[in-house]
């Protein structure tokens, strides 16, 4: 069965940093794609940052560029949000989630975590 387990979230103040971490299991890790998605009260998941298999290519969303950076450990089965200079808007639950490649569509992942909830107070 396939686990992907979202930690680090929390609250934090404006101009803050949180690290996310997302432990995958049941699967083989290194044959994925992973994202980070958030979203909000009745919006719909956005693609925030995601990586190849290999951590050799990334993408970031222009909305977190410069303050958010995307890695991962294919020998621990984690991938990282490091969010850096948080702002108020940044508050959302943010999910981890598996693909063969990087989409920035949420129905074209495989599986998905359970989420972390975000807060940036102003």
């Amino acid at each position: 069965q396939v686990q992907l387990a979202e930690s680090g979230g929390g609250l934090v103040q404006a101009g803050g940093s949180l690290r996310l971490s997302c432990v995958a299991s049941g699967l083989t890790f290194s044959n994925y794609a992973m994202g980070w998605f958030r979203q909000t009260l009745g919006k719909g998941r956005e693609l925030v940052s995601a990586i190849t298999w290999s951590g050799g290519a990334t993408y970031v969303a222009d909305s977190v560029k410069g303050r958010f950076t995307i890695s991962r450990d294919n020998a621990r089965q984690t991938v990282y949000l490091h969010m850096n200079s948080l702002k108020p808007e940044d508050t959302a639950v943010y999910y981890c989630a598996a693909d063969r490649m990087i989409s920035d569509s949420p129905a074209a992942y495989d599986y998905w975590g359970q989420g972390t909830q975000v807060t940036v107070s102003s």
